[in-house]
């Protein structure tokens, strides 16, 4: 039997011998006999890590319960569950640094792909977000009227949150039965009569669990007042001013029988379309409540065939990409003249140059773009005050596009003046000096040899420049909001990326459309993704080449 030198270190075993006398590999007791033991701290921070994550598990169980999504909660039990097995045992040790990684990309990344991914196949939008039970009972109630014999009621408006933002609440009182509910879009809800408090005109001034708004905060959201409805089995319950409400009658019904919607004065009907998500009348009229529905490949081959999408959107696209281009190429030509015109030793206050030159880059960008936009101003801007001259910048389609590629190369061009610098002192003096010493002149030195050693070391930096760029939200909206805009189409103007025109078609003034907003994000991750990849295989065999 083989045994260490004293003070050697632990004691080897012929590797030709079977296992241990306790029949465990010599390996597995090794790591036994080596593994760190769990101190108080540690053990400390795994119960409180454990601990928040039930407690995270527990708070979205109960939404998840509530909305029967039983698969949902699976997986949530899964996930919990596998945490703690993870993590209350000693195995696994490659898995216990991977895993919340991996959560976090799933939870950050993967599934909002996914999200919207689902949501480019449908009809998702204003006036299409639930389902088709939703848009019949939003029919109906925006059709009640008041009729003679409906039932009036002394109102008083109440919220469960903050008076000037919380969810409105009508609490009401039955003059016939003198039960008191509390409704909202969702129906009404009786009251117990020990928690509430009534006055002998039936009006209710206090409820357990809300606020009663005084006359003051219910003119504020007078408007949000007239449009809440509470569905009854009748029709709804609308406000007349803040202090009554009437429960009326709905002029327009489901009629199951035909699937449609039939209006009781005129005897109209509007037949479900299931295709589009709509009830469509005979003469092609569309009621403005709809549901949501799977329309495949519409959203995205509405780009091709709508000739009021097809020519704003290829407009845009060529638009992005010579914003793109011409930000990323500006920022790195004045970048790189910058940083080579500060390497040379034999200029004094280097470091007080480069310090002035990178001022733009430390300052927050979305407060320079509101500054800039005002300097570009026709009036009073500061441009034309130095100048002396009376240009609209923003007016115009040409100016508007080289004023925020004159804003982007000066908010872009820090960052390339730095990564040059670093990039030209990586490179060795020497291979410059033999360059001349072979009789080359400046010029024919830095085509030769620094410039494309310069771009093996900046290509995925001009590359991810080039993505951000083409995305570059901020530098638009904040600046010239996509203006101007052509008189027949203000959704898509001379400056809007394709970001920004998915901006305005999800949350723009003509009414939200997240199906279709999801499809041309879709095609901007698509474009991206093709030129990065083809850049970086370019990239690399440039890399192959002056390796």
């Amino acid at each position: 039997m083989s045994t260490g030198l004293s003070g050697a270190g632990p004691a080897t075993r012929d590797p030709h011998r079977g296992p241990a006398p306790d029949g465990r590999p010599e390996q597995k007791r090794q790591h036994r006999r080596t593994s760190a033991p769990v101190t108080a701290t540690g053990l400390a921070v795994k119960i409180l890590l454990l601990g928040l994550c039930a407690g995270i598990a527990i708070w979205a169980a109960f939404p998840l319960v509530d909305a029967h999504a039983w698969i949902g909660l699976a997986i949530l039990v899964a996930v919990t569950a596998g945490l703690f097995y993870l993590y209350l045992t000693p195995r696994h040790l490659p898995a216990k640094y991977l895993v919340p990684g991996t959560l976090f990309l799933v939870a950050f990344q993967i599934l909002p792909v996914l999200l919207t991914v689902s949501t480019a196949f449908t009809n998702f939008g204003d006036g299409h977000r639930g389902s088709q039970q939703d848009a019949i009972t939003a029919i109906q109630t925006a059709s009640v009227v008041q009729v003679p014999g409906s039932t009036e009621y002394a109102l008083s408006v109440a919220t469960t949150g903050d008076p000037a933002t919380g969810p409105l609440a009508f609490l009401i009182r039955d003059p016939a039965s003198g039960k008191v509910s509390a409704g909202d879009a969702g129906g009404l809800r009786p009251l117990d009569a020990g928690d509430v408090t009534v006055t002998p005109g039936g009006k209710v001034t206090a409820a357990k669990g809300y606020t009663v708004l005084n006359f003051g905060q219910a003119s504020a959201r007078s408007k949000e007042i007239t449009s809440l409805a509470v569905p009854t089995a009748g029709g709804a319950i609308r406000s007349a001013g803040l202090s009554r409400a009437y429960e009326g009658k709905a002029s327009r019904a489901y009629d199951v029988a035909c699937d449609c919607i039939r209006e009781a004065a005129t005897g109209k009907t509007w037949v479900a379309d299931q295709r589009t998500g709509s009830f469509v009348a005979g003469d092609g009229e569309r009621l403005a409540q709809g549901w949501k529905v799977s329309v495949g490949l519409s959203n995205f081959t509405r780009v091709v065939t709508d000739r009021e999408v097809s020519g704003p959107f290829l407009s845009a696209l060529v638009w992005n990409l010579i914003f793109a281009l011409g930000s990323t190429g500006g920022t790195f030509v004045l970048g790189m003249i910058c940083a080579l015109a500060l390497n040379s030793p034999r200029i004094r206050g280097r470091n007080l140059y480069r310090v002035l030159l990178i001022l733009p880059y430390a300052m927050p960008s979305f407060a320079m773009l509101l500054v800039w936009r005002d300097m570009f101003n026709r009036d009073f801007g500061l441009i034309n005050n130095m100048f002396g001259i009376d240009v609209d910048w923003f007016g115009g389609n040409l100016t508007a596009r080289i004023a925020v590629i004159l804003v982007q190369l000066w908010l872009g061009y820090p960052y390339m003046f730095l990564v040059a610098t670093g990039a030209l002192q990586a490179i060795p003096r020497e291979l410059t000096e033999a360059s001349s010493v072979d009789g080359a002149t400046p010029w024919q030195s830095f085509k030769r040899v620094t410039l494309p050693l310069l771009l093996v070391a900046l290509s995925p930096l001009l590359i991810s420049s080039f993505a951000f760029n083409f995305n570059n939200f901020n530098a638009i909206y904040l600046t010239s909001e996509g203006g101007p805009f052509p008189p027949d189409n203000p959704t898509v103007g001379a400056t809007d990326l394709l970001i920004t025109y998915t901006y305005r078609l999800a949350f723009g003034a003509q009414g939200a459309q997240y199906g279709y907003a999801a499809a041309v994000s879709i095609f901007i991750f698509a474009l991206v993704a093709v030129i990065s990849a083809v850049s970086f295989r370019r990239t690399r065999r440039q890399e192959e080449v002056y390796a």
